[in-house]
C-alpha cells in the first residue's frame, strides 16, 4: 500500500462518488476504481458499499477513513518538516562564547536569528577560548566566539567585532577621573588578567601592550571570566585592559578610561568545524553576516 492509495481513498470517501474523486484526483475514473479495488484486496476487507446510484463507506471504511487521514496529514508534516531542515529552519544548535562578545554584537545576533528561525532550538555556553576551541574540535558545540588570534586548524573563522582596547580602574584610584589614561602610568599598579592558557591571544595582547610601554605588568590576581575581572577591580584589587564595550557592564566602583597609546584592537571571530555541514549551521553563519553589515551600516549613518 502506497500514500497515492490513501490518497485515492478518502478522495472517494468525501466525495462518494468515483466520477467527482477522479476530477478531483485529475485522473481517468476506470484506473480510480481499479486502484480502490487493489487496496481492498491488499486489505481483506470492504471498505466501500457500491451500487448503480449510490457509494457508501462501510463500518470497516469509516474507521479506516479516520486513519487514513491521519497517515495523509502525517505524511505532509514529515515532508514540511525535512524540507524545514533542509533550509536550517529546524534543529539544534550549540553555541560557545566569550563573555566580552554578551556586551557587543552577541545580543543582536541571537535576537536576529531567533526572529528568522524560532523552529531553531539555540542551547548558549559561556565558555573562555581555549574551551570553545577544543569544543569545536571535539564537535560537543557547533561554534563559538573567541578572541584571536587562535590556531586555526581545521577551523573556518568569521571576524564579527574589532574593537579598542580600554583601562578599567577602581573609582578610587588617582587616576579614576582622566578620560584617558597612559599605560605607563599604570607600570607600578597591580593587573588584573586572564590566565594565559584561558585566552592565549587575549593575554599576549595585553603583555605586549604593556612591554611597549616600558614595563612587565604585575599580575597579582588570575580570573577566567570578564564580568569577575570587573568586580575584582570593583573591590580594588588591580586594574586591568578590557574590551570597550564591556563599558556596557554598569558595575558601581569601576571607571573605564580610552587608552592614550595606539594599540591594535582586540579581535573577537566566530569559529566553526570546516567539515561541519549543518543546515542550521549555515543558517546561522548567514544572520551572523547580515548583523555585521547591518552594524557596520549603522555606524556609518
Amino acid at each position: 500500500m502506497e500514500l497515492r492509495h490513501l490518497r485515492y481513498f478518502v478522495a472517494v470517501a468525501e466525495e462518494l462518488n468515483f466520477s467527482r474523486a477522479a476530477e478531483r484526483l485529475h485522473i481517468a475514473q476506470p484506473p480510480l476504481s481499479q486502484q480502490i479495488r487493489s487496496l481492498e484486496t491488499e486489505l481483506g476487507v470492504q471498505l466501500f458499499n457500491r451500487n448503480k446510484h449510490r457509494v457508501s463507506l462501510t463500518e470497516v471504511g469509516e474507521l479506516f477513513l479516520v486513519e487514513a487521514r491521519q497517515t495523509l496529514i502525517q505524511a505532509e508534516r514529515a515532508v514540511e518538516t525535512a524540507q524545514r531542515a533542509s533550509q536550517g529552519e529546524l534543529g539544534r544548535l550549540v553555541i560557545g562564547f566569550a563573555s566580552s562578545i554578551a556586551y557587543s554584537i552577541f545580543p543582536d545576533i541571537l535576537r536576529a536569528f531567533r526572529e528568522k528561525f524560532p523552529g531553531v532550538e539555540l542551547i548558549l555556553h559561556e565558555l573562555n577560548t581555549s574551551l570553545q576551541t577544543q569544543g569545536v574540535h571535539g564537535s560537543t558545540i557547533d561554534l563559538g566566539f573567541v578572541h584571536l588570534p587562535i590556531a586555526e586548524e581545521r577551523l573556518n573563522l568569521l571576524t564579527v567585532l574589532e574593537e579598542p582596547m580600554m583601562v578599567a580602574v577602581p573609582k578610587t584610584h588617582p587616576l579614576a577621573d582622566h578620560p584617558q589614561i597612559s599605560l605607563t602610568s599604570l607600570a607600578n599598579d597591580r593587573f588584573i588578567l586572564f590566565p594565559r592558557h584561558v585566552a592565549s591571544g587575549f593575554y599576549d595582547q595585553v603583555l605586549s601592550a604593556c612591554q611597549q610601554a616600558g614595563f612587565t605588568p604585575n599580575v597579582i590576581q588570575e580570573a577566567k571570566l570578564m564580568q569577575t575581572i570587573v568586580c575584582l577591580v570593583a573591590g580594588g584589587m588591580g586594574v586591568a585592559l578590557v574590551p570597550a564595550s564591556l563599558q556596557n557592564l554598569q558595575r558601581t566602583g569601576v571607571i573605564y578610561a580610552a587608552l592614550e597609546e595606539k594599540i591594535p584592537p582586540l579581535k573577537t571571530a566566530m569559529i566553526w568545524r570546516q567539515d561541519n555541514m549543518s543546515c542550521v549551521l549555515h543558517a546561522f553563519i548567514a544572520v551572523v553576516r547580515q548583523t555585521i553589515q547591518d552594524s557596520m551600516l549603522d555606524q556609518m549613518r
